[in-house]
């Protein structure tokens, strides 16, 4: 390396470029060494994880089936004011599109949406659609002659909702409101409020767990990073034992511990704290789903407890005692603070896993201990209702993204470690 230029000059390389640009140089080099390395991992996360994500969640807002299916109906009604009786012309869109989905093979397609709108016109769009060729005009008398129900303004109401391409209504009835054809929304009746209340307990069950694997789980890391490195690698391995055994065989163990005459009943009634015809209730319902759900998340609290922990130093408590502190005063206003990003990270990671769980739940929950995961579950499987599944998950992923922006606000992403 020369200077060239004097003393007041810009360093030079040994071929004459300036030292600044040659370092830049290899810092983009270096920079485009690591991004090609991380490049496939990168493309896997987004082919594989963050696509489908999206693709699916875009179902809980776009719903463009009876629009493509049914497109001149779909026209027909876009400036109806759904109050109006229907018109002629939306009749004879009607007839002429039920004609060509009839010939295409679609009308299943069609009539399913429509239903999910309005109970009971799956029916009536398949029966109609066999004779929409035959029909003539005038058609609205001719559809009504086939059907009284085409008579009726709120089958034309439903059908206006599912022309809507970007439709709120299964965000809505994700929040048990209702989305109706002239673009208001009410809330559902009181019988249809379901969604609210597994909301509700799902969150209920969540911060339950995470309260009762903290106060599990922090003993535990303590005892764990105080042990000689020997002894707490032992230990460690019993933490880490149940990731060795199926999520699904320790769920089916806690069956067989909780039923009415499993182990956990049994101890009970031999220690007295039951008789024999009053056993616990402890599976199909609340407490069961609490209990297993502690202990599957359990680890997921005490490693990241244990490894801040690991890293306070021990001449602090020490410290504090030869000062005239007691253990207590030691513990909680010198070794409890420097831990306290590990209960964040702790307590962060077994609410985001709880929050999703549905496997436990599912099996050992009953009616009374299912969360919200199971019901999207069951429209992603049995009910086929794709839309307001993913609408359910949207609505679930914002409220997670709020709770982790408000701990952001009140905690600190920053004060959050795992080691």
């Amino acid at each position: 390396m020369t200077d060239t230029t004097g003393s007041s000059g810009p360093l030079l390389a040994a071929d004459g470029t300036p030292l600044k640009k040659r370092l830049a140089q290899a810092m983009f080099r270096s920079r485009a060494r690591a991004f090609g390395l991380a490049f496939p991992l990168i493309a896997f996360i987004i082919v594989v994880f963050l696509v489908p994500i999206v693709v699916l969640l875009q179902q809980g807002v776009y719903d463009a089936r009876y629009t493509n299916l049914m497109p001149e109906s779909a026209a027909s009604m876009s400036d109806w004011d759904a109050i109006s009786p229907p018109t002629e012309a939306m009749a004879a869109a009607m007839v002429s599109d039920l004609a060509k989905a009839r010939e295409n093979k679609t009308i299943g397609q069609v009539a399913t949406r429509v239903n999910r709108e309005k109970s009971g016109t799956r029916s009536l769009f398949t029966k109609t659609a066999r004779s929409a060729k035959k029909m003539e005009a005038p058609y609205m008398e001719a559809l009504i002659a086939k059907d009284k129900d085409w008579a009726d303004i709120e089958v034309w109401k439903a059908i206006k909702i599912a022309s809507v391409t970007f439709n709120p209504g299964y965000v809505a009835s994700a929040l048990d409101m209702k989305y109706n054809a002239d673009g208001s929304f009410e809330r559902q009746d009181e019988e249809r409020r379901i969604h609210g209340k597994l909301f509700y307990r799902t969150l209920e069950i969540s911060f339950l767990v995470t309260i009762f694997c903290l106060l599990l789980g922090y003993p535990v890391a303590y005892l764990l990073s105080t042990l000689t490195v020997r002894t707490s690698n032992l230990l460690l391995i019993l933490v880490l034992l149940p990731f060795w055994t199926s999520l699904l065989v320790r769920t089916t163990a806690w069956i067989a511990m909780l039923q009415a005459q499993g182990v956990m009943n049994d101890l009970f009634v031999v220690f007295g704290l039951a008789t024999d015809d009053a056993r616990f209730s402890l599976i199909y319902n609340k407490t069961g789903t609490l209990i297993a759900m502690t202990h599957i998340m359990l680890p997921f609290m005490i490693l990241p407890l244990y490894s801040v922990m690991k890293t306070i130093p021990p001449y602090y408590v020490r410290a504090a005692k030869s000062m005239g502190a007691t253990n207590w005063t030691a513990f909680w206003r010198v070794y409890f603070p420097q831990s306290v990003p590990g209960i964040g990270a702790g307590a962060m990671l077994v609410f985001i896993l709880a929050i999703g769980y549905y496997i436990t739940p599912a099996l050992v929950g009953g009616q009374d201990g299912q969360m919200i995961s199971n019901i999207i579950d069951f429209h992603m499987r049995k009910s086929l209702n794709w839309n307001l599944a993913a609408a359910l998950g949207l609505v679930l992923l914002v409220f997670v993204l709020f709770l982790f922006w408000l701990y952001d606000r009140i905690v600190g992403i920053d004060n959050m470690k795992l080691g």
